[in-house]
């Protein structure tokens, strides 16, 4: 009996061993630490590690730190998409914080060449931006989070005191406090109280989409550069108004993984970084290795991961004078799960989370000149850079003046001067037209904007190996030389107030109104106006007003005496469905304009857009997410989303538009087809993106054929290679340029008979026979920005992009590409919009 029950009591006691550390387990023991500022556990009611943290118990707890402690402030820099707070702790000595104002203006001046000499560095503190668990179940960085805020605010002694002096900590607990919050639930809803670590278990499964997107299922560590998302504006702004000189990114990796910092691969970074941004970077991984060999864990750098693209949180610093390190942990996925170098605990990767800061803090208190001098002559050497290069500017126009502002609002988000067109030059008209001098301190930034490469040292990128902004808004742009440059084109400095603002011009008609359709924000208004219950009908062939103002193939009709509004009643809605955007609508007083009659057969009717979306298990929630956040913060479009799960339990009846997502999971709706053919022959329209282009191809839907895509398997090949050779014949993202049928209902509103794509599979939809199926094609020489390899070249160039088939009285739009990458593809979501407005339109005759 009493071996039984020491068997039990050895059993409990590795139970709790494994569901609970005390403090000490995570502090340093050399350390005394202050009785009067509250642990973690006093607050938020349990130990670190032991439950995963929810959103709102990590803010309770860091508002009652920074009450407790003279060393912490506190502020709400923000608010996600589901209204939880984003806070910033501003942590270091207490003298510090009573002029904190004047060290945070005389930090930023570092950045200005004319100010920086004049300051005294040796008397500056470096600036460290913590930032934790940008992907929501990734989620030791946040759980780590509350053990530095407290170590900051509550470790006694010198060496403390001396570090604070000579650093201030910016320390964001969460950067993705949705993702987090929503990991956490389900990590601790699976927990059982004796621990199971088997790794089939639901707790290391989650739920699509799961944790590790904000509300819209985005990966937000892309979003540094492009800014679109709210959580990352928010962020930026505090970014920039102290341009910190050390920025951590804490992640995590696959379970049986140990733990990585950078340096990444020194072969896959940015060109336009400097190599002394490297430099640092691995002397600052000296401490790290220092730190975690006193812990006994096992790490490595350089063999992973890289630094090229600037949208990432640990590489936009590197074009900021600044050092972005990435940290990844190896996951629990849990509380306790079974991996390669036994049970990883969760408390476990929280520390060595907490390790990675308080190294990250020894290098910013030693390196703490060599920090500051680096940024200072970063600037100073962009500056000087910029004054002798051949680019002194950048013009950039469109006919689409919402889609120009939202770039320049992307660009002033990063404190990047743009300026109004003042005269014009080289083709660029005043009236659409911003230019941005290089001559200013984010140079650097502008060029890695605007940066053009298809040249590699490496052909394997982490992520992808292209991002120009001007590409991806479809903007005609071009650099100014010195002969070409002069500040007298410098007109109106750019203000985010600035926004469109489009009119009903001729007032209040009681014939017609002829909506363009090229504005970004036409979408929105359209559906507003079809909303309240107008009808519309687009035109198929110019209109040409008295006046001479021509409107193009695409535009909105609004007939008045053919509605049940009163014509006051019309003017009012299409006031209001035109508020706020670029759109402009015109009031016709007569049908019989030139070009085409009002009353020509060449309008067509429009039916009002219900969409319905296949989401779930198997569908990329990167892709979804993405149509979602469009339709719903760009267009207010409701869109239902169906869970391929619940498909064949759903009406489609209620639906005339199909979205089907990227994704490997339409095999679940395999028995579906059917039902998924029968709507459409009864005159829906399908909209399939990349895998479920090909999934309704290989269900016989369409007819679209696809390239076999087998790698040449003949010859030897060095065993070491393996991973290389299979990586360089992948597409991570790069920029292409395709051919457009500007008469095609699909293209409707642009300009230009060519444009640029984004594109990152090896998905090769051959050309139909059918002349008019394929108004979106690669060109001969697709290739604009980035990496492809010579093979995968020669299979894209001249294939469709976009496929139209015809099924019974309805359509499958087939797209090869994501038109909606990021949320930054401005120019191709016009694709996306066309097709759900105009897909009813399109001739069967037209369809593959």
């Amino acid at each position: 009996m009493k071996y039984l029950l020491s068997l039990i009591s050895i059993f409990i006691m590795a139970n709790v061993a494994l569901a609970q550390k005390e403090l000490s387990y995570f502090l340093p023991d050399s350390v005394t630490y202050d009785s009067a500022i509250p642990t973690p556990e006093s607050v938020i009611g349990h130990q670190v590690g032991e439950w995963h943290v929810t959103h709102d118990k990590l803010v309770y707890y860091m508002r009652a730190i920074a009450e407790a402690s003279d060393r912490i402030t506190i502020e709400e820099t923000g608010v996600t998409y589901e209204d939880r707070p984003q806070l910033l702790l501003t942590i270091t000595h207490p003298d510090n914080l009573a002029n904190i104002d004047e060290i945070k203006s005389n930090h930023k001046q570092l950045t200005n060449p004319d100010k920086s000499s004049g300051l005294d560095i040796a008397q500056m503190p470096s600036v460290i931006m913590m930032g934790f668990s940008i992907h929501g179940n990734e989620p030791s960085g946040s759980n780590a989070s509350m053990l530095t805020a407290y170590y900051l605010a509550a470790a006694q002694g010198q060496d403390i005191e001396d570090k604070l002096k000579n650093v201030v900590v910016l320390l964001d607990p969460s950067f993705n406090p949705d993702g987090l919050n929503r990991f956490a639930t389900w990590a601790n809803m699976h927990k059982s109280e004796n621990l199971v670590t088997d790794p089939n278990d639901r707790e290391f499964n989650e739920a699509w989409p799961g944790g590790r997107t904000n509300h819209y299922w985005f990966d937000m560590n892309r979003d540094w550069l492009p800014v679109q998302l709210a959580e990352s504006q928010n962020r930026i702004a505090q970014f920039h108004a102290w341009k910190p000189n050390i920025l951590t990114d804490h992640h995590e990796m696959g379970t049986n993984s140990t733990f990585f910092f950078q340096p990444g691969i020194p072969e896959r970074t940015h060109p336009i970084t400097p190599q002394k941004n490297q430099d640092l970077t691995g002397q600052i991984g000296e401490y790290h290795a220092e730190f975690l060999d006193r812990v006994g864990s096992l790490y490595y750098s350089k063999e992973s991961f890289d630094d090229f693209y600037y949208g990432k949180g640990s590489t936009f610093p590197d074009v900021q004078g600044a050092i972005g390190i990435l940290f990844e942990q190896a996951s629990s996925r849990g509380h306790a799960q079974e991996s390669v170098n036994g049970v990883l605990e969760f408390p476990f990767t929280i520390k060595n989370q907490f390790t990675a800061s308080l190294s990250t803090l020894q290098a910013g208190y030693e390196m703490r000149g060599e920090l500051l001098g680096f940024q200072r002559d970063f600037y100073k050497n962009s500056v000087n850079m910029a004054s002798e290069a051949n680019e002194q500017a950048w013009v950039v126009s469109d006919q689409d003046v919402s889609k120009l502002y939202r770039f320049a609002e992307m660009l002033d988000r990063h404190e990047i001067d743009v300026f109004k067109l003042a005269k014009n030059t080289n083709g660029f008209q005043t009236d659409n037209s911003y230019i941005i001098p290089m001559n200013q301190y984010q140079s650097r930034l502008i060029k890695a904007v605007f940066d053009v490469r298809t040249s590699f040292t490496d052909s394997l990128f982490y992520d992808v190996s292209a991002f120009n902004m001007g590409m991806s808004y479809n903007l005609n742009y071009k650099s100014l030389d010195k002969r070409s440059f002069n500040t007298g084109l410098l007109g109106e400095k750019f203000e985010i107030s600035m926004r469109p603002e489009g009119n009903i011009k001729g007032g209040k008609s009681e014939y017609a109104y002829i909506m363009e359709w090229h504005d970004f924000y036409a979408p929105k208004a359209l559906y507003k106006i079809q909303k309240a219950g107008l009808r519309t009908k687009v035109n198929t062939k110019e209109v040409i007003l008295k006046d001479g103002t021509t409107l193009a193939i695409g535009s909105i009709l609004i007939p008045v005496k053919q509605q049940e509004q009163t014509p006051i009643q019309i003017y009012q809605i299409l006031e209001e469905a035109i508020e706020g955007s670029g759109v402009n609508i015109y009031s016709v007083r007569s049908g019989n304009t030139n070009g085409i009659n009002l009353g020509s057969p060449s309008f067509e009717s429009l039916n009002q857009p219900k969409v319905a979306m296949i989401i779930g298990d198997g569908i990329s929630p990167y892709d979804a997410g993405e149509i979602w956040f469009l339709m719903d913060q760009h267009y207010e479009m409701p869109i239902t989303k169906i869970d391929v799960n619940d498909f064949r339990r759903a009406d489609l009846s209620r639906y005339n538009v199909l979205i089907m997502p990227n994704g490997w999971g339409y095999g679940s709706i395999g028995g579906q087809k059917n039902k998924i053919q029968q709507w459409a022959q009864n005159g829906g329209t399908i909209i399939a993106y990349k895998s479920a282009a090909k999934w309704l191809s290989d269900q016989k839907v369409t007819k679209v054929k696809f390239a076999d895509n087998k790698p040449d398997t003949t010859g030897y090949e060095s065993y070491e290679d393996l991973g290389n050779n299979r990586g360089a014949q992948v597409i991570g993202g790069a920029i292409f340029e395709v051919e457009l049928d500007l008469s095609h209902p699909l293209t409707y509103g642009l300009k230009n008979e060519k444009m640029p794509v984004f594109r990152n599979s090896t998905l090769f939809m051959e050309k139909s026979n059918n002349q008019y199926a394929n108004p979106v094609r690669y060109t001969q020489s697709p290739l604009m920005n980035g990496y492809i390899s010579e093979e995968n070249a020669e299979k894209l160039k001249g294939t469709s992009a976009v496929t139209v088939s015809r099924v019974g009285g309805g359509k499958v739009i087939s797209f090869t590409d994501n038109t909606n990458f990021r949320a930054f593809w401005y120019g191709t979501n016009r694709l996306l919009m066309n097709a759900i407005f105009y897909g009813q339109t399109i001739s069967g005759r037209a369809g593959e």
